[in-house]
């Protein structure tokens, strides 16, 4: 490898640590074998092997500011050479994470503490990151993009046009939301120049949400939020001098409304590499472009004929990232394209060759170790309610070796150090609370053992099964039957739903069974509680099972979940009259689905911050699964519960925030137009500016399980009869 590869790599694989710190992850040194931690007493480097063996990096009184008090450290990141220490704090939330606040720099050389942007707002900088060689920060504020030289503490504004819709740096609440991306800017790996993402949201339109409670006058609250058929930011991809001047815009072909970039890195000093995609998002394409000229090429495309996803779904590090092998001269890819969830190495023309060749799913990439040339991955062969380690050559040649011990039935989870020898190894299931301990690898050895803690004599006894549906489907369910359970009685069902391909109810981990939301032991009180799951869930069980929900979404999934009930009513112990179900999000969607469609089988919905009507969410999400306007609109219409509200029978409990920015509350009051329309009765509960997760302001958590176990005792008595 020549000299100019090595340093490009080097410092590639250092910024990819200062982009993975925004992640609450395990903060590795660069050698991988100690870790640091934030601690009492200051931030801690800790041996990974035995985590006695602890030291104070940097103490509390290093970290106080003159005449101030100690800095509250959030996050950190270090430069390569361990000498320099950029610090979050003051932090706020920007949508979902704590992205916005202010940062200092700590010298461990000199023992200085120094406050960069000192200048802007308080706890207005966003993504800082050291330069390369440490001697610059580079950070977000207001949507323009700073560089601030630490000697002389110059600060270039290196873009100036940054306003609330023209987005320098950063994303807006759709990117955030649905691929994961926040961090907006990259050093280049000779520190002279930054590639950046720029956003213009000036025609997207404002959704309204109504403050009605906090002042004497309500006020509106806007959220720039493009609905289906609604245009996205038009999105390119620039290059600045880290002096300031000019941007070099990447050429990149297509529509730039018409199209997104969830992906984008540096291949060398010279060189953009980005991930795009089309409006449908079933055509992705990898191009690398000249950072100079902005003249680009495509080296890679894959088309799909459900959607493509992107690495946010198959990476714990989100979109951040570019996996690089062979000396920079390969990259890793996933794809679906084979039947299977597989991991490709793609050269730099574009040529693939494929790595993962056994017939199963990976779950996640959790290290790819050049050094070792290893790839360590999350599969679950046997059973697709669990997860476990596995490895294989990053050559392709033999068959993927479990390295997770099969005696652990359940759910595994790794943070793997940067040498691959060490690991922070999880584990649960609904027999194990949650263990966390250091192991070696591959042996999987344990070097630190976790404390021994008994499952809770009160923690539910949880029943994996599986059922054939009349359409042939085979489906994972679990259940808690009641305490002092007679099969000789019958007992009511409480079914929790999902269904769609953001998440799955069924794993064998710890919390499963569980129900935040029941103000009391469901199992005591003589519930059946219970969860299956249908086609289009992220289970490992091919490509088929999760793409099979393309522009099926509320009729494929409702019909499983329906179909896998019939089942289970065939259960002597199964009272066919007392049926609920409840979700929340897409679960209240398809609650609303399986209680208007099969009103013959559900008599009791609850249905919690539901996207009653498919249009009115955002395009990124809800096109990527049910395709475009106009000509798949009728796809949405028919899987949208406000289309099938008039067959309501049963009983309907609807709730949601009136300040929920993900699923609008303007989906409540279609519904609830809709059910008065046909003269339906129902009842509804709105939490006033509440989120989409329901849980601000006193007492809120403990009002919204005492009015769900109500609504649930009243219309679906407990107990056996």
């Amino acid at each position: 490898m020549n000299k100019r590869i090595k340093v490009t790599l080097f410092f590639l694989i250092v910024f990819c640590k200062q982009l993975l710190a925004q992640y609450d992850g395990v903060q590795w040194s660069a050698d991988g074998n100690s870790f640091y931690e934030i601690g009492e007493k200051g931030i801690y480097e800790i041996n990974a092997k035995n985590r006695t063996d602890q030291k104070i990096f940097v103490s509390t009184a290093e970290l106080t500011p003159r005449n101030r008090a100690p800095l509250e450290v959030v996050r950190f990141s270090l430069s390569a050479d361990k000498k320099k220490l950029l610090i979050s704090t003051n932090t706020r939330k920007v949508w979902r994470y704590d992205t916005r606040g202010d940062y200092w720099v700590f010298d461990r050389s000199t023992k200085q503490l120094k406050q960069i942007g000192a200048k802007h707002p308080e706890a207005s900088l966003m993504f800082a990151k050291f330069s390369p060689d440490a001697t610059k920060v580079a950070y977000v504020s207001k949507n323009n993009i700073y560089a601030e030289d630490l000697k002389s503490g110059q600060i270039n504004a290196l873009t100036k046009d940054g306003t609330d819709r023209l987005i320098n740096g950063t994303f807006d609440w759709v990117y955030e939301e649905e691929f994961g991306c926040r961090d907006g800017f990259r050093w280049s790996p000779d520190g002279k120049s930054i590639a950046y993402w720029q956003l213009d949201a000036r025609k997207i339109k404002n959704y309204l949400m109504i403050n009605h409670t906090d002042s004497l006058y309500p006020f509106t609250i806007p959220v720039e939020y493009p609905v289906v058929g609604e245009d996205p930011s038009l999105c390119r991809v620039g290059v600045v001098s880290a002096d300031g001047g000019a941007t070099q815009w990447m050429e990149i072909p297509g529509d730039p409304v018409q199209h997104y970039i969830p992906r984008m890195e540096w291949v060398n000093s010279g060189e953009i590499i980005v991930q795009q995609l089309n409006r449908r998002q079933n055509v992705s394409k990898v191009i690398i472009a000249n950072s100079k000229s902005g003249t680009s090429k495509t080296i890679h495309q894959e088309t799909e004929t459900a959607w493509i996803d992107i690495k946010d779904r198959w990476s714990d590090e989100g979109p951040a990232g570019w996996d690089w092998i062979n000396n920079g001269n390969e990259f890793i890819w996933v794809s679906e394209k084979g039947g299977w969830r597989q991991i490709y190495a793609v050269d730099l023309k574009g040529k693939e060759r494929l790595i993962t060749k056994d017939n199963f799913d990976i779950i996640s990439v959790k290290l790819v170790d050049d050094i070792n040339k290893q790839i360590y991955f999350m599969a679950s062969p046997n059973n697709a309610t669990e997860s476990y380690l596995f490895r294989v050559a990053l050559n392709g040649t033999g068959r993927a070796e479990q390295i997770s011990s099969p005696d652990q039935r359940g759910t595994h989870d790794y943070d793997i150090s940067p040498n691959g020898r060490i690991a922070i190894h999880r584990f649960s299931s609904v027999k194990h609370i949650p263990l966390t301990e250091t192991v070696n690898l591959p042996e999987h050895k344990t070097l630190v053992k976790p404390p021994v803690r008994d499952l809770s004599k009160d923690y539910p006894n949880v029943e994996f099964f599986k059922l054939t549906t009349i359409d042939g489907i085979e489906m994972d369910g679990w259940m808690v039957k009641p305490k002092n359970f007679d099969p000789a009685k019958k007992y009511p069902v409480v079914f929790y739903v999902y269904g769609e391909p953001a998440g799955q109810t069924v794993k064998n981990s710890y919390g499963t069974g569980l129900n935040r939301l029941y103000n009391g032991d469901m199992s005591e009180d003589g519930y059946i509680y219970m969860s299956v799951e249908g086609r289009g869930a992220p289970a490992p069980k091919g490509r088929e099972w999760r793409k099979s929900i393309y522009k099926n979404i509320g009729i494929l999934n409702i019909r499983d979940q329906a179909m896998a009930a019939k089942e289970i009513l065939k259960w002597d112990f199964v009272d066919p009259q007392r049926i609920a179900v409840w979700g929340w999000s897409g679960g209240g969607s398809t609650t609303l689905n399986l209680l208007f469609q099969y009103p013959e089988i559900y008599q009791t919905g609850i249905s919690i911050a539901a996207v009653d009507n498919q249009l009115n969410y955002d395009n990124i999400y809800q096109e990527r699964y049910m395709g475009l306007l106009p000509e798949d609109r009728n796809y949405f219409v028919q899987g949208s519960p406000v289309t099938h509200a008039k067959n309501l029978k049963g009983n309907l409990l609807l709730i949601h925030g009136t300040g929920d920015d993900n699923v609008h509350y303007n989906n409540a009051e279609q519904m609830i137009n809709e059910l008065i329309k046909y003269g339906k009765t129902f009842q509804m509960m709105s939490y006033p500016n509440r989120s989409h997760s329901i849980s601000e302001g006193e007492g809120t958590t403990k009002h919204l399980a005492l009015t769900f176990t109500k609504f649930l005792k009243e219309h679906c008595p407990p107990g056996g009869r």
